[in-house]
């Protein structure tokens, strides 16, 4: 056995030191704040919709909120252009204490911003302001905490020291899930709506003060710190990251051959989940969110187990397994979360043959990721209405030019056209369809809104999981998670260590924020489009399927395993030719 085998050994079970604990503690603490703030709008949207849209229609507002919510993601990848390019200029240290303070300053000013009925128009112009601000915060902030702690770690250690980064995403969101929920449990529903949603994102001023008291205790990295006393610092880091082929093509690398893959699997086993349990099974909020909260804390483990271990077997033979058990598993995992959260609808989903009867080029492919568009013609308005239903379709062809009908068994609706409405008929005829629509399902066995539907799941407790159901769910759910803990878990490390110290920080950021922010940003609103035009209830399953195992094969052929590298090196160790 070799000495540097041996000393990697010994490196992986000694305990960690004192300064090594503070240096992943500031660094976590302060990026479980931040996604702390990124997902309290995301799930107050609806809230404050009416708060900064009230001049609106209701539907209209709820566009506005979701599209303030895409700006915060739309200006993740500029944000990782602008502070990586700091990073690399100036330091690790001050750049995320930078981005730490804009996203804290930003949050906590939402809880103080009046609303529309106080100061008009320019209340929704500040709050897309600070959402913006946001996410371009946001952008910057997880590259400098990951090559902060990877620059500290001892080499054999780096998969399990930024693997305490990866947990944070996770525990941000359950922060803010539980609470939403406190606040609203304490407060109720009328006043959590009136002035309840500002508590959590004015109670956000505490966890910066503590996240920044850390941060400020620390020290500049020692890799950072001995590039520069060579005076090896790159002087236009986004040039000689995107401008040189033989950096750009890591970023290419990076992009495709691990973050698209990692961003799906873990979009769909944290938000699609929720997403699945609330739209399309239409769960409970209550419910649901409890369900994904258990999930997360029993699930979160599994970012320090395969960070760790991808120090011993390397990050490629993880992420890439997680990738493919992901695309095996999804479309029996997905069929067995519906059979159990509700299946009275499940049953329905079976024996119930409900048709769309239309011409095809009168149907659309409904992708709506800013909820803008406007879809107008009877196959498109049968479509929407029985998807938002989550009911299982067919297509059949009609005649050129003839009105689209539903088949429900054996009774035939006709759809109407929306641009061909005037006057009352624009109010009554929709109505009036969705109501003969509804009436039919619910007559073929469909769970119809407002209807008693005593087999869905339903939860009266935080605690209340030791029910068949209950516990059935959450196993499947943090199944999910653990797919996610594969593939996020060892991907810090891996991004750090395809890129030098002069470039680390800008060269890393841009893939994984236009991985995560766009490949996995977009995925509802995709999925929901794959379902819309097949009728399929779980086809918008293939866009994190097929996405996942183009990243597998990618990263298996081109993507190097550096886990040994010496990342205090100037340049790579390790060609991307070798798989």
């Amino acid at each position: 056995m070799s000495t540097q085998v041996m000393t990697g050994a010994a490196e992986r079970q000694r305990p960690m030191t004192r300064e090594e604990k503070r240096v992943i503690l500031a660094s976590s603490a302060g990026t479980i704040f931040e996604w702390y703030d990124f997902y309290l709008y995301g799930s107050l949207a609806a809230i404050i919709g009416a708060q900064f849209f009230s001049a609106f229609p209701e539907a209209t507002r709820n566009v506005f909120a979701l599209l303030a919510f895409a700006a915060g993601f739309l200006v993740r990848p500029f944000g990782a252009l602008v502070f990586g390019r700091l990073g690399d200029l100036v330091g690790r240290k001050y750049t995320f204490l930078m981005t730490i303070l804009i996203m804290g300053v930003s949050t906590f000013v939402v809880g103080l911003l009046p609303g529309y009925e106080t100061i008009g128009w320019l209340a929704p112009v500040l709050l897309i302001a600070l959402r913006m601000l946001q996410g371009l915060a946001l952008g910057g902030e997880y590259g400098g905490a990951v090559v902060y702690v990877a620059e500290h770690a001892p080499q054999g250690r780096r998969g399990f020291f930024t693997s305490w980064i990866q947990t944070t995403a996770t525990l941000g969101l359950l922060l803010s899930l539980m609470v939403i929920l406190a606040v609203r449990s304490w407060t109720g529903e009328q006043a959590f709506a009136a002035w309840g949603w500002r508590v959590p994102f004015l109670l956000s001023i505490f966890l910066l003060a503590i996240s920044v008291w850390i941060r400020m205790q620390m020290e500049e990295s020692p890799a950072f710190k001995k590039m520069k006393d060579e005076g090896k610092q790159s002087k236009a880091p986004l040039a000689e990251a995107f401008g040189q082929w033989k950096n750009a093509r890591f970023a290419v690398i990076a992009l495709f051959g691990l973050v698209a893959g990692q961003a799906v699997v873990w979009y769909t086993g944290q938000f699609y989940a929720l997403f699945f349990l609330q739209n399309i099974l239409r769960v409970d909020m209550f419910t649901a969110n409890v369900l994904i909260a258990w999930s997360l804390i029993l699930g979160t483990v599994g970012f320090v187990i395969f960070g760790s271990l991808s120090d011993r077997i390397g990050r490629k033979p993880i992420i890439l397994a997680g990738m493919v058990i992901a695309a095996l598993s999804y479309f029996p995992l997905f069929q067995f979360l519906s059979a159990t959260a509700n299946p009275m609808l499940h049953k329905a989903q079976q024996s119930t043959k409900v048709v769309v009867v239309a011409d095809k080029e009168q149907c659309s492919f409904q992708f709506n990721p800013t909820g803008t568009s406007k879809f107008t013609s009877s196959c498109d308005i049968a479509k929407a209405l029985l998807a938002r239903n989550s009911v299982n379709y067919s297509v059949e062809p009609a005649p050129a030019g003839s009105a689209t009908k539903v088949r429900i068994g054996s009774k035939e609706i006709e759809a109407y056209e929306l641009s061909k409405l005037t006057g009352d008929a624009a109010k009554t005829v929709p109505a009036a369809f969705t109501k003969t629509v509804n009436d039919a399902l619910g007559a073929a066995g469909y769970p119809m809104p407002g209807v008693a539907n005593p087999e869905i799941v339903k939860m009266s407790g935080f605690f209340d999981i030791f029910r068949a159901q209950t516990f059935t769910l959450v196993a499947v759910l943090t199944f999910l998670v653990v797919l996610v803990t594969m593939v996020y878990g060892p991907i810090a490390a891996a991004l750090v260590e395809l890129f030098p110290t002069r470039i680390r920080y800008t060269g890393m950021s841009l893939p994984y924020h236009i991985g995560n922010g766009w490949f996995g940003g977009l995925m509802p609103a995709t999925a929901f489009a794959m379902i819309a035009q097949t009728g399929d209830p779980y086809f918008g399953l293939w866009y994190p399927i097929v996405i996942a195992l183009a990243s597998f094969v990618i990263g298996l052929l081109v993507v190097p395993e550096n886990k040994d590298r010496d990342i205090f090196a100037e340049e790579p160790t390790a060609e991307p030719a070798k798989s």
